[in-house]
């Protein structure tokens, strides 16, 4: 079993105006019917709302906490702008309280300041990046995660995504220089069935361990083969090596080089 190192976080306890508390379904729809597997108990928790937008323009804003956030993967900061104004933003890698962060067309290239990616030279790391100006981070919003900027043309920015994707963004669209925290996220290993249930996530069982009636890989004696050509949901449906990127997606002609294929 191994944990994440929250020696950088600064608060036990979240800033209670931004936390709210939300229902748990456990995969089930209204009429209390099962639709998504493997859902079900976990620690109660609270939801923080986090900025996103970052779109309080050339106003400063001071770091004063470092959190636990439940909902995500990464750390998040309690951030005091000059106005008063409290809000949760991603944590990036390396803050601490008592920074000083702004969103401005003319914030200077450090880490933690939101800017128009227009503004920020090419093989600049960014993260929490808008796919359309305004539209508020989507894009590398993740433990460690960040994209890099390729270049500026005709009023598009050119990114690589994590996966190796090549693909444009509107350059008016705003991004945070530098990494998300807690790189070391995708190091974690559980150890133990228990840490899962805490988490929410129930068991899960393997098709080959069942019977024939209740998947398509199940039966036979010992350890058999899967039995069938390609591999297949519970449901007979295909997957593995199917695509399921909708054809009519918005942003298909945006992606200039798809991401390289696993084997």
């Amino acid at each position: 079993m191994t944990t994440v190192d929250y020696s950088e976080l600064t608060a036990s306890e979240p800033h209670k105006p931004l936390t709210t508390r939300l229902k748990t379904h456990a995969g089930r729809n209204n009429r209390g019917v099962i639709t998504v597997r493997h859902q079900g108990g976990g620690n109660k928790k609270l939801y923080r709302s986090v900025d996103f937008k970052q779109d309080k323009i050339d106003v400063p804003a001071k770091i004063e906490t470092i959190e636990y956030d439940p909902y995500r993967s990464a750390f998040i900061s309690l951030v005091s702008y000059k106005d008063g104004d409290r809000r949760y933003i991603l944590a990036f890698k390396d803050a601490k309280v008592g920074d000083t962060i702004i969103t401005s067309p003319n914030a200077p290239l450090k880490i933690g300041n939101r800017l128009p990616m227009k503004n920020i030279p090419i093989g600049y790391q960014i993260h929490n990046v808008e796919t359309r100006p305004g539209s508020g981070g989507r894009m590398a919003r993740s433990a460690g995660a960040f994209v890099e900027i390729l270049g500026h043309e005709d009023g598009w920015t050119t990114l690589r995504m994590a996966s190796k994707e090549v693909r444009k963004v509107s350059w008016n669209g705003l991004a945070t220089v530098g990494q998300v925290s807690n790189m070391d996220w995708n190091l974690v290993n559980l150890g133990k069935a228990g840490r899962s249930r805490w988490l929410g996530i129930r068991p899960t069982v393997r098709g080959s361990a069942m019977n024939p009636v209740d998947h398509p890989y199940g039966g036979g004696e010992g350890k058999q083969p899967r039995g069938t050509k390609r591999p297949k949901t519970l449901w007979g449906k295909v997957t593995g090596g199917r695509k399921t990127r909708n054809r009519k997606k918005w942003s298909s002609n945006l992606i200039l080089q798809r991401r390289p294929k696993v084997r």
